[in-house]
């Protein structure tokens, strides 16, 4: 039998982890002290069968993904002595419309309006959509470069290796010691990071069958059109993070290498809060 999948997240001073109907945050206090929260996970797709198939699980999981996450980040902030407490649902609800609104004016406002200056070289909708793609590729790596230089987005981004590294060992089922945990590589394929450049992939071949329309509804098209490229681009990831071959481990290497900039190096202790949280969701 296959293992269950354990998915996870870098949170602030801590770590984040999915699995087995549940899903857990350990966070490391000022004190020392490593602070753990386990919450069952109610998904709607546990209501709805049919949200479990192929290509409609992908948006499903990616929706919760957004809110499970957001809410371990107001809890680590909250843990870590960052705020006072956390965030109410509709504060919550306020944080996730901003960024969503401030992602469509980075990587789709923005990129399909600059592949315009395209039309004085050539008027085929195939190499707008691809200019299109390559910014918002080229948007995204400079964001992560950009944050990766704060010093307290290195420490997420070391929590972050922590996580790959934990999720490892789980897989290779070896005890989760700061030992085992330790010789993992801190790349995993089944990565965020490596799922959103297959979404800006993806989005290049949907986005080509609609050709190049006006402004306003290329804007518009892309935003409806996101459950199909993220439920496409979420059975790939799936597969890749499961297969072993050659090819398919081949063609996964630019999410693998674009891990560099969103994972750092761990220390034991980092290494201690991922095995807590992992620990805590197989309880």
């Amino acid at each position: 039998m296959e293992k269950p999948i354990v998915g996870g997240q870098a949170v602030i001073e801590g770590v984040m982890m999915r699995g087995f109907g549940k899903v857990a945050t350990a966070v490391r206090e000022p004190s020392g002290n490593i602070n753990v929260q386990v919450k069952p996970v109610n998904s709607i797709a546990d209501r709805f069968p049919i949200l479990k198939l192929p290509f409609l699980r992908g948006s499903v999981s990616l929706i919760e993904s957004l809110i499970l996450g957001m809410r371990s980040l107001s809890f680590s902030a909250q843990a870590a002595g960052e705020e006072e407490e956390q965030l109410s649902d509709k504060e919550l609800i306020f944080t996730m419309i901003f960024a969503f609104g401030l992602a469509a004016v980075l990587f789709i406002a923005i990129p399909t309006f600059a592949a315009k200056f395209l039309h004085s070289i050539t008027e085929d909708p195939f190499y707008f959509n691809l200019a299109e793609g390559i910014v918002r590729l080229a948007i995204f790596i400079l964001y992560i470069a950009a944050i990766s230089r704060m010093k307290d987005i290195q420490r997420v981004f070391q929590y972050h290796g922590a996580e790959h590294k934990t999720i490892f060992c789980y897989e290779a089922d070896l005890p989760l010691t700061v030992e085992n945990v330790k010789k993992f590589p801190r790349l995993h394929p089944r990565c965020g990071t490596a799922f959103l450049l297959i979404v800006m992939i993806v989005s290049i071949f949907v986005f080509a069958f609609l050709g190049w329309p006006d402004l306003w509804l290329r804007i518009l098209s892309r935003i409806i059109l996101l459950p199909v490229v993220a439920g496409i681009s979420y059975e790939i990831i799936r597969f890749a993070g499961r297969s072993k071959n050659s090819f398919v481990r081949l063609a996964i290497m630019p999410g693998l290498w674009l891990q560099y900039l969103t994972t750092r190096e761990p220390d034991d202790s980092m290494i201690e809060v991922a095995i807590k949280s992992l620990e805590a969701v197989q309880e």
